[in-house]
């Protein structure tokens, strides 16, 4: 099912290529998309509702720390410093705490709150519409393929978020194309075909390729066979390795010369436990890439939930999903209320 995802009709024909057979479904086996151009795309409100619980267990321990500051009985300048303090635990970081409690100061004022309860849920407002930036749906279908390059360091869950999102858009009839251009660690492709096996979509991988050539390889096939979504795994990189952020880039490059509009899509996964080093990552990639969204893993008993309140703040690249365990239908998309609501729960 298509739980996240909005999908767009194919703007124009794509050019020829040169590709082997595909394994997938044919191309008339995509279910159509509705006249407002979307296809039925939300999760049932049970499976909704299961993964909100899964959230506020997730986001536990950094929420019981800011909670405890509203078990008082008054609403005075302590509370707010020990909110301050709870935030800035929480990697917020300084901007983002320091506008919410300006915010959540007004909010006082105006509603005459007088219980720290009424606080709590004033804060939660102030926290939604800082995050409210960062809601955007992944749209795919504008362009066919619609091609989705994923970055991200080691460790923080880029491969396995590629195959929850390979999972999901196959489900929902999508014909999804892997390309394994993380080539530098040696696993990485074997990984990704485990992926490509798991969720019977085709993968284009060369044993010690160039990850380049690997890209621009599964892009044409993509183009050739006329798939929806090509999504492109890289290497695993610290963005103070400048040769290997500069392999990106020549990446990025290389897409675009088998396809002039891709990629259409930069996401990069960062790890939520990092808390304002995430924050790091973020400019550095945007810097370097211009990031399109998001994916933040790992926010399964995390005490630094609070680095989307710094995103936010500081550079608001749109966070497309969150996820909270390994299971695949622990990825969903990101809505503003329902993290503020959990992280404050």
């Amino acid at each position: 099912m298509f739980s996240f995802f909005r999908k767009k009709a194919p703007t124009g024909a794509t050019g020829p290529a040169t590709a082997s057979p595909s394994a997938n479904a044919p191309a008339d086996a995509i279910p159509a998309a509705s006249a407002a151009g979307a296809l039925p795309a939300t999760s049932a409100p049970a499976e909704r509702s299961g993964w909100l619980g899964k959230l506020k267990a997730g986001l536990r321990r950094t929420g019981s720390s800011i909670a405890t500051v509203f078990t008082g009985t008054r609403i005075d300048e302590a509370l707010y410093e020990d909110l301050e303090t709870a935030l800035l635990m929480a990697d917020t970081g300084v901007q983002a705490t320091q506008h919410l409690l300006d915010d959540l100061r007004r909010r006082v004022r105006e509603t005459r709150s007088t219980e720290p309860a009424a606080v709590r849920g004033l804060l939660a407002d102030a926290l939604t519409d800082l995050l409210r930036p960062l809601e955007k749906p992944l749209v795919i279908g504008a362009q066919r393929p619609t091609v989705i390059m994923v970055v991200g360091v080691n460790g923080a869950g880029k491969t396995t978020s590629i195959g929850k999102l390979t999972h999901h858009l196959a489900q929902g009839g999508a014909r999804v194309l892997l390309a394994a251009a993380d080539t530098f660690r040696a696993a990485a492709r074997e990984q990704l075909s485990v992926w490509a096996q798991r969720n019977t979509v085709d993968i284009i991988s060369q044993q010690d390729g160039d990850p380049a050539a690997v890209s621009f390889d599964a892009v044409s096939a993509g183009r050739a066979r006329g798939l929806d979504v090509v999504l492109v795994d890289t290497a695993g990189r610290l963005p103070t390795q400048l040769h290997l952020m500069d392999e990106l880039r020549k990446i990025k490059r290389v897409i675009a010369k088998a396809d002039a509009s891709a990629p259409h899509e930069c996401l990069l996964v960062i790890d939520g436990n990092t808390g304002q080093n995430a924050l790091a990552q973020v400019r550095a990639f945007d810097d370097a890439l211009q990031l399109t969204g998001l994916i933040v893993t790992k926010l399964d008993g995390t005490a630094k939930g609070g680095v989307l309140a710094a995103i936010a703040r500081e550079r608001p690249v749109p966070v497309y999903f969150i996820g909270v365990g390994e299971q695949l239908d622990e990825l969903e998309t990101f809505h503003a209320r329902e993290f503020a609501q959990a992280l404050l729960s």
